[in-house]
């Protein structure tokens, strides 16, 4: 295991902050995983400490076939947010800005820079565009923040691997995954290890988040080289490990086991590992996903549980305003999965309690929420 720490920049005065890389095993085939980009969700870095583990293990036996990176606290700028005890890790205070929002549009930097060296052989055309991305965020002026310094190490770290898997969480949830329609194929297999409830499916959602940035430039340089073959290289997800509260001992050792008995299947790691099982969840195109809101103010009673299946019109939770005396029940208009509600029971018109995964886009544009 080689550890490698990067000082990020623009830290203020006798200050330091790093960003540490556990680096396993060797090869040219590569897998990235990285916990608590938003820093608040904490059951994938309590599943990082898992992987770490059992990765270690793994190694000492020799059967890493490829190099296998892991970034436990992908965010020590949020970890550090805390105002009056209460935690802040999904936007940066000094600018309000998401941390999974914004990153580097590698496709952008790179198609002028491959053109008239792709060819029609496939890994040639994989290991060129991926050394041209390697260039582009190394040549790139220096960061002009602390936020963008942290989101281009992980994505350099990132952008070569073939497998990414970005681990985060919801409020009070199902598992859940998002990732390109294109790849559902291949994570089918993540989606059954993990028990996941729905796998949520869009070429591009809006925002640059950590895993399209990875992904979608190969789907874009595809589309705007079609004479060249050049495949969908880095099967990229962002896995919602079910809710903030999900951090127990056998919850993550669980979806280490699941995560490494998927990077088996892609031939990471060598040995006998139990197949994924045959159930698995449905996917749904993220233009299906419905956001219920609340339409005043008052206390939330949820009526339904995350990870359940909703027929349209069914009730899914009451706003009580106990100074008026104002008691409205608010119904799904899609038949789905429940996937995921809100923690907080202060409702506010504007915020988001619910989502519903459906099977009928009724959404388009951005379709991420900040």
């Amino acid at each position: 295991m080689q550890r490698i720490d990067h000082c990020l920049s623009w830290m203020t005065l006798g200050s330091e902050r790093r960003l540490s890389v556990f680096r396993y095993g060797q090869g040219e085939r590569k897998a990235y995983i990285q916990a608590s980009l938003h820093a608040d969700e904490l059951p994938g870095m309590r599943t990082a400490w898992s992987l770490k583990q059992r990765l270690a293990a793994l190694e000492a036996e020799g059967r890493l076939n490829g190099v296998i990176e892991l970034v436990p606290v992908a965010n020590p700028i949020g970890l550090a947010q805390f105002v009056q005890g209460l935690h802040h890790g999904r936007f940066e205070q000094a600018s309000g800005k998401n941390f999974n929002r914004g990153f580097v549009d590698l496709e952008a930097l790179v198609r002028p820079r491959i053109g008239n060296a792709l060819a029609d052989d496939a890994s040639a055309n994989v290991r060129l565009i991926r050394q041209a991305m390697r260039d582009a965020l190394e040549e790139l002026p220096a960061p002009a923040s602390e936020l963008e310094g942290l989101q281009r190490l992980l994505l350099r770290h990132a952008c070569d691997a073939d497998v990414v898997l970005d681990l985060h969480c919801d409020f009070d949830a199902a598992i859940h995954l998002y990732a390109l329609p294109q790849h559902w194929p291949q994570w089918r297999s993540l989606a059954a290890r993990l028990g996941a409830g729905v796998a949520l499916l869009a070429e591009d959602s809006g925002g640059s988040s950590f895993d399209e940035s990875c992904s979608l430039p190969w789907l874009r340089l595809s589309r705007a080289f079609p004479q060249a073959d050049i495949p969908l290289a880095c099967l990229a997800t962002t896995v919602e490990l079910a809710g903030v509260t999900d951090t127990a001992p056998e919850q993550a050792d669980a979806h280490a086991e699941a995560i490494l008995g998927f990077l088996a299947e892609q031939g990471l790691i060598a040995g006998d590992w139990p197949a994924a099982p045959e159930r698995c969840c449905e996917s749904m195109p993220f233009e299906g996903t419905e956001l219920l809101f609340p339409p005043h103010t008052g206390v939330v009673s949820f009526l339904r549980r995350a990870g359940e299946w909703v027929e349209r019109g069914d009730a899914l939770f009451q706003i009580i305003d106990p100074l008026d005396d104002r008691c409205t029940t608010v119904h799904a208009s899609v038949s789905g999965v429940l996937f995921a509600i809100e923690r907080q029971r202060y409702a506010r018109p504007g915020y988001w309690l619910a989502k519903v995964a459906g099977r009928d886009p009724i959404r388009q544009g951005r379709l991420l929420n900040d």
